[in-house]
């Protein structure tokens, strides 16, 4: 680590032209991280710009720098995405540790001369950057990105480093991701990084209200449709899932990120070790999968749905109809009955 900080210390003493991005379908996580980084970098004296490869939900349009945010999916943003990726001296990849999370994204990155680097807490990284922050004990891409300014500036204190937009997104991500730190990835590290974090004086109330109670009438409504009609227990595998058609989700005019978190709601339900949600969109199936204990969803996600991500919480995908696909899944569940069953 000391060398790569070395390393970037000299890349960076002069101004570059730096392309962020991170996975579709960003989080919290994946958007306070890139954004605070960002915002890091652009005190340094570069030019920065980040990229999403696909929309993001609306209750985190208020972070700090997203107003400049490219979405590479929308056709009146390709073009310039692609030259400013042509025209980076640097990419840095946050919050995914597979180009393929890129969705068509990737190849662009891939295909790029400029070289890459990594900040990460996934398993399993590609090999695909020149510098690779990465520590699967982090439990948040946004814990990598405060520890990697404090290293980068030697220690100073906080309050030196950091100012409140950018310390707003750096909580931003680390308090979604340890589930506002009821998660078992809460470590003295997080707690720390979090009242340095909060010596700037920024107020954590807000970030949380704007996160989680700022959804417009009609999300609650599809929530309370989700819930009520389409959650199903399996008690014998300690199991529920719930499955979204491409249609339901017109119905209730759902935009990209309304859906996110509802897979959690499952873990609520009495004596159920594993949730999952099958979400049909754009001609595919993205699955979100939610565990307790000692019940590993990146297992099973990486051997039956092309997926990965963390013990805990992971994801895939199918390109199977969305039927197809739940069968697929139900068809597994005796093979883990036993592991469902004795998880504490």
């Amino acid at each position: 680590m000391n060398q790569i900080i070395e390393e970037l210390r000299s890349f960076l003493s002069q101004p570059q032209k730096i392309v962020i991005t991170t996975h579709r379908d960003p989080d919290a996580d994946a958007l306070g991280s890139s954004l605070g980084w960002a915002s890091y970098l652009l005190k340094k004296g570069h030019e920065v710009t980040v990229i999403s490869p696909t929309d993001y939900a609306a209750n985190l349009r208020w972070l700090s720098g997203m107003e400049h945010v490219l979405v590479y999916e929308k056709a009146s943003e390709q073009g310039k995405c692609k030259k400013k990726i042509e025209q980076a001296t640097l990419i840095c990849c946050l919050d995914f540790s597979a180009l393929s999370r890129l969705k068509d994204l990737g190849k662009v990155v891939q295909d790029a001369a400029a070289p890459k680097m990594m900040i990460d807490h996934h398993l399993e990284p590609e090999h695909f950057a020149k510098w690779m922050v990465w520590d699967t004990t982090a439990a948040a891409t946004a814990q990598l990105v405060y520890e990697l300014v404090k290293e980068m500036e030697g220690g100073l204190p906080a309050d030196q480093i950091f100012d409140i937009p950018m310390a707003e997104c750096l909580y931003a991500g680390i308090m979604t991701d340890t589930g506002s730190f009821r998660h078992g990835n809460v470590t003295p590290a997080v707690h720390l990084a979090v009242a340095d974090l909060m010596r700037t004086g920024f107020d954590s109330s807000r970030v949380h209200r704007l996160i989680y109670d700022n959804a417009p009438l009609s999300r609650l409504q599809f929530l309370g449709y989700v819930l009520s009609q389409k959650l199903v227990v399996l008690p014998e595998y300690r199991t529920a899932y719930m499955v979204l058609t491409e249609a339901e989700l017109q119905k209730f005019n759902s935009a990209s990120g309304e859906t996110e978190g509802i897979v959690n709601y499952g873990l609520q339900v009495e004596n159920v070790v594993m949730s999952a949600m099958f979400i049909e969109r754009k001609g595919e199936v993205k699955i979100s999968f939610r565990s307790v204990g000692t019940f590993s969803v990146r297992d099973l996600a990486s051997a039956h749905f092309s997926g990965g991500g963390h013990k805990n919480a992971s994801g895939g995908r199918s390109e199977q109809s969305v039927n197809e696909t739940v069968a697929r899944f139900l068809s597994i569940l005796p093979a883990y009955r036993e592991e469902l069953l004795s998880v504490d």
